[in-house]
């Protein structure tokens, strides 16, 4: 399958489907559809998968589109703000995605649901409990708010990540948390009491705009 990303303030997703092709794509993703590709919405795993998503935040369906022709093209859009990156399944083994980060999906993918490694993680990091997860072979679209900043990690670097801004990283990648430490610091530092912090190896995405703030605004 062939695919283009357009766009600098908002990007899309240009897919062009051979006869048989299909892909998995978020809920109210689809821009267009030209004539030859059907769409319905599908459950990643079955009722096991159902529950997961769910507990995870992200919706319980996914839309799934296949081509009946050869050359149909489909157009996808995260419907706010950002850049669109594309992410190997091969080369860069699974990724782990936060809310909101995933767009579309398009091989031989499974597509379900990580939990968070630490307790810490779980309960007070900026991803959540549950982490959509994506392994297989083929490519994942992942949407950024803003702009995105790419960092490959060593074995045992280390990061700290603002809360929001983490958008998808290597299921290798440690994930946890720290407190930002001092009084002054959780009560005036804008950054809350904890953290995100990132142990590599692996590679990992972050985007220049808090993804809840976006939301916030869209719904206003």
């Amino acid at each position: 399958m062939q695919h283009q990303i357009d766009g600098v303030i908002a990007q899309v997703l240009h897919l062009r489907f051979e006869a048989g092709e299909s892909c998995w794509a978020s809920r109210g993703s689809i821009v267009s559809l030209e004539d030859g590709l059907d769409w319905h919405l599908k459950v990643p795993g079955g009722f096991e998968g159902a529950v997961k998503r769910g507990l995870a935040g992200e919706n319980l369906a996914l839309t799934f589109i296949q081509a009946r022709r050869e050359g149909a093209q489909a157009v996808l859009s995260a419907n706010q703000a950002g850049k669109i990156t594309a992410w190997d399944l091969e080369h860069d083994g699974p990724v782990l995605a936060t809310r909101g980060s995933f767009l579309a999906a398009v091989g031989e993918v499974d597509i379900g649901v990580s939990i968070a490694r630490r307790a810490g993680a779980a309960f007070f990091g900026g991803a959540g409990f549950f982490l959509q997860k994506m392994s297989g072979r083929g490519q994942i679209f992942i949407h950024g708010a803003g702009d995105f900043m790419e960092r490959v990690l060593g074995e045992g670097e280390r990061m700290l990540v603002s809360n929001g801004n983490l958008a998808a990283f290597s299921q290798q990648v440690d994930y946890n948390v720290r407190s930002v430490g001092g009084c002054r610091k959780m009560l005036f530092g804008g950054e809350g009491i904890f953290m995100t912090e990132l142990v590599g190896p692996g590679r990992v995405l972050l985007q220049s705009l808090k993804r809840t703030l976006v939301q916030a605004t869209a719904q206003a």
